[in-house]
């Protein structure tokens, strides 16, 4: 299969709302840490950005392309696609065909746990070196995840899959343990401080309080432990809660101002950085997915993402 000549991803995305929707995502409640995310997209899909969750995800069809670690890469239909928490990345389509996926959403705090479990000590979140690949362990994890509802013991069994399927996917096997020494529960506690004041700002010397830790000290351990820094921590927990709005279709201004935002055009560009897509468009692709699926009570099997502008289910408790 030849694939299309494209721009780079980050051209041309602006056209947001204008004219056609060239594809359509469905998105899960967020549950226990795990998002559950299911698309097609023809041409370019998004732009440039980062997110402080592992993304993990199988091609369903098409062929898709992102730009990643400073290498440009192409998955094709079965192929399981592994990024890394804040990570730059972009996506858009190798063919004319388009492409549709599937995506688990994993916040890495989740797998620290299990994996320390697995272990049986703290160790570092694994690395998996090449982003495309055929993950039988992955590609068995994800499929599970799409066939039931995202109830509680779902989740745990997922996390403990995905755990073992990175760790599998990690080049030369096991990496040494962490070298400095690791405060978990000092990290946990200035986790869940930010998971609780996500809609203002919070102040180095806040946690340093909360942790007894010094702000240099706590930015190291809380990458090591959660795979991002406080501050892309806390942003992500905002623009979290402003999807929750705007799933909720309220007016994009009274969301900015809401999720904390000093305005709408802080908040458009926080939100085009995280998730390669501006806000409007965001709710654009929503909308027409929303406005051509016919109900169902439960998640897209494999069956259901394929080329076409149109899912044939959607989730029950989709947002």
């Amino acid at each position: 299969m030849r694939l299309k000549e494209t721009r780079s991803a980050g051209e041309g995305l602006e056209r947001s709302c204008q004219g056609t929707v060239a594809g359509w995502l469905v998105s899960s409640r967020p549950a226990g840490g795990v998002e559950l995310f299911s698309a097609w997209f023809a041409g370019e899909a998004y732009q440039k950005h980062r997110h402080d969750t592992y993304a993990i995800g199988v091609t369903d069809s098409g062929v898709q392309v992102f730009d990643y670690r400073g290498s440009v890469h192409a998955s094709t239909p079965g192929q399981v696609v592994v990024l890394y928490p804040d990570e730059v990345h972009d996506g858009r389509a190798g063919t004319d065909e388009g492409f549709g996926y599937r995506i688990v959403y994993v916040e890495p705090f989740l797998l620290t746990d299990a994996i320390r479990t697995l272990r049986g000590r703290p160790y570092p979140l694994p690395f998996v070196s090449e982003p495309v690949s055929t993950n039988a362990l992955l590609s068995r994890a994800i499929d599970a995840a799409f066939r039931a509802p995202l109830e509680s013991l779902a989740v745990d069994s997922l996390i403990v899959d995905l755990a073992h399927g990175l760790m599998a996917g990690e080049r030369g096997g096991a990496r040494s343990v962490i070298s400095r020494r690791v405060d978990v529960r000092a990290i946990e506690r200035a986790r869940q401080f930010l998971d609780a004041e996500k809609t203002r700002v919070v102040h180095s010397r806040e946690l340093e309080s909360i942790t007894g830790l010094t702000r240099y000290d706590l930015s190291r351990q809380f990458r090591i432990m959660c795979g991002t820094s406080p501050y892309r921590y806390l942003l992500m927990r905002r623009l979290e809660f402003a999807r929750e709005r705007i799933h909720r279709e309220r007016p994009l201004v009274e969301v900015a101002f809401d999720a904390g935002f000093a305005d709408q055009a802080h908040f458009t560009r926080a939100f085009r950085s995280a998730f390669g897509l501006t806000p409007a468009r965001y709710r654009a692709l929503r909308t027409r997915q929303r406005s051509s699926a016919a109900p169902a009570s439960d998640l897209p099997a494999k069956s259901s993402v394929g080329p076409g502008p149109r899912p044939t289910r959607t989730w029950a408790h989709g947002r």
